[in-house]
């Protein structure tokens, strides 16, 4: 048993590093931070499908998508585990994780609090973990673009920008934005190649600009909290009740 939750732990943790809500210029991390959400221009509230793609100059591409929802820095992601495609996700870790109730798994980042949670559905549970940088928000950051031209995206007609986001420490991140015309410009797709040769492309469906219910960035009370994600798993295992 001991040997089952270490490979599920392992797993989690990994889709914690590799989700969404990204950082550019750099590996993919759990905070949909001030330079990202730089890109967003003035759609700071919406919701959409998410779809993210991953691929490494070694290894198996991984791609995963889920129900997204941002608001004014806070962000949401539902996501079922079970769905994802590739990333080398050992057969066994995945039937289990469905078995114990932990495929589904929604993500929200509260830069405000400098807190992450990763609430468990199925369990009506919850971990918590500190975001691990630096809480710089979108209005510190400047950014400069450049067209590079024009092309259609999911029905959407857009302008294909190169835009260089750079924040107060003077470092710049690159990235490849095509910006909707008929959506505010919202950047219905993302392109951002890490420094180690990661390629990370986000493609955003189904956008509704209005305001998501600022309840959706907190646990429902309903939810039992634990210290981390072992603890969490242990009493699962020993058939503890989720709440």
């Amino acid at each position: 048993m001991k040997k089952h939750l270490i490979i599920l732990a392992s797993v989690i943790l990994g889709f914690m590093v590799l989700t969404v809500l990204a950082q550019p210029g750099g590996p993919p991390s759990p905070s949909f931070n001030g330079a990202m959400t730089k890109l967003f221009g003035d759609n700071t509230s919406f919701t959409a499908i998410m779809e993210l793609h991953l691929a490494q100059p070694s290894g198996e591409p991984m791609t995963m998508a889920g129900q997204m929802a941002f608001l004014e820095g806070k962000n949401r992601f539902e996501m079922d585990m079970s769905a994802v495609q590739g990333g080398h996700i050992p057969p066994q870790a995945a039937a289990r994780m469905k078995q114990m109730g932990m495929a589904k798994i929604t993500m929200i980042t509260r830069p405000d609090k400098d807190m992450n949670y990763m609430l468990y559905p199925d369990m009506k549970a919850y971990t918590t973990m500190a975001l691990n940088e630096t809480n710089t928000p979108a209005s510190a950051y400047k950014s400069e673009s450049s067209k590079l031209g024009e092309e259609t995206i999911d029905g959407h007609n857009c302008v294909k920008n190169k835009v260089v986001v750079t924040g107060p420490d003077g470092i710049a991140h690159e990235s490849i934005v095509w910006n909707a015309t008929d959506l505010k410009q919202f950047p219905v797709k993302i392109q951002i190649t890490a420094k180690e040769g990661q390629d990370m492309v986000m493609i955003f469906k189904e956008v509704k600009l209005d305001k998501p219910e600022d309840a959706q960035f907190d646990p429902p009370a309903d939810f039992k909290k634990y210290d981390d994600m072992m603890s969490l798993m242990m009493s699962r295992a020993k058939g503890a009740p989720p709440q």
